[in-house]
């Protein structure tokens, strides 16, 4: 069942903060930070700085990070340009729930964010407001 959210998720094709469609497979291959989240949700937005530094650091070389945001696009623009997020985003809308259901977020809660591994397995998911050390030591283990 992850898996075929995992080829759920690398056959979307969604809109980047200046409304050019991306397709997400281009993430394939590497390891892939999947963040669900939304500029109304208290702990996604005090997360994301520290996420975007984590990103930043690293410059995709071990992995990559990317956001869905089940929001609108001014919304998402308006917020990436305010904190400086470093990592791409993408508008999911509705569609990015149900994609985050398919992960076994069946609630539909934010922040949901999902570790897929360079061949493509769901390696962890964390509901809530993520845990640096826990995530940083999951990555290191990938």
């Amino acid at each position: 069942r992850a898996h075929t959210a995992v080829a759920n998720l690398y056959a979307q094709s969604l809109n980047d903060l200046s409304g050019k469609p991306q397709a997400l497979s281009q993430w394939k291959g590497k390891p892939l930070l999947v963040n669900f989240w939304a500029s109304w949700c208290a702990p996604c937005v005090s997360e994301m700085p520290e996420l975007s530094e984590l990103a930043a650091k690293d410059g995709g070389k071990r992995f990559n990070v990317i956001g869905i945001g089940i929001d609108s696009p001014s919304a998402m623009s308006e917020f990436a340009a305010k904190h400086n997020i470093k990592y791409p985003l993408y508008v999911g809308g509705m569609g990015g729930t149900e994609l985050s259901r398919g992960f076994g977020n069946p609630s539909g809660g934010l922040p949901f964010t999902v570790l897929i591994g360079a061949d493509g397995q769901v390696k962890k998911t964390y509901l809530g407001k993520l845990k640096f050390d826990e995530l940083k030591a999951d990555l290191a283990a990938l």
